[in-house]
């Protein structure tokens, strides 16, 4: 049986109205338009890239300038994230932009920073960063999505957890290696930008 714990415990780096409701619903409505493919997983051993058992998720791919304004705006904040988590930051990976659907998720994994990861990109991740477009709800309402927490584990006691909801334009900052997931959305469609600096 989980128990909930506070996010200090996970030392999470919460910073609300990252982007304002204007920009998030600005994003939403060019992601709702641009080209679309399944999400990637990277697993040892394996075929392919798309394992929807682990992460069922859609990458979409509006256009350039949406992915150059998110990484500017990133880089702004890295002093911030370096002084919140006492390490020195290099540069910060190209955004990438997500879309979960109902029924979408993504099992428990790390993101980087452990030698336990096989592939040179994950390994040098330090920070993970995701950025909520939309706010979650309870109750099915329009704009907004169901289910979809953010749910982290102390990697000490996997039944310490900690669940974030999100909120339109919060952005989330934690250590790569921070064990964490997202449960299945049940309704609406979740959006949200995530990057890595390393």
């Amino acid at each position: 049986m989980s128990q909930a714990v506070p996010a200090t415990h996970f030392n999470l780096f919460l910073l609300p109205n990252f982007l304002d409701a204007e920009t998030c619903a600005h994003l939403r409505a060019a992601l709702a338009a641009a080209p679309k493919t399944q999400a990637p997983v990277y697993i040892q051993g394996t075929e392919g890239l798309v394992h929807e058992n682990v992460r069922k998720t859609t990458s979409v791919h509006p256009a350039a300038e949406n992915f150059s304004e998110i990484h500017a705006r990133l880089l702004q904040q890295q002093s911030a994230i370096e002084q919140h988590f006492g390490e020195t930051l290099h540069d910060c990976e190209r955004p990438q932009f997500l879309r979960y659907q109902k029924g979408d998720f993504f099992v428990r994994h790390q993101d980087g920073n452990t030698r336990q990861l096989d592939f040179d990109h994950l390994r040098i991740r330090r920070i993970s960063i995701v950025v909520f477009l939309n706010d979650h709800s309870v109750e099915p309402r329009d704009g907004g999505f169901s289910g979809g927490v953010l749910t982290f584990y102390d990697p000490a006691d996997q039944t310490m957890t900690f669940g974030l909801e999100g909120e339109t334009g919060l952005l989330v900052a934690f250590t790569a290696e921070t064990f964490h997931e997202v449960l299945p959305v049940t309704s609406g469609e979740r959006f949200t930008i995530i990057s890595w600096f390393r």
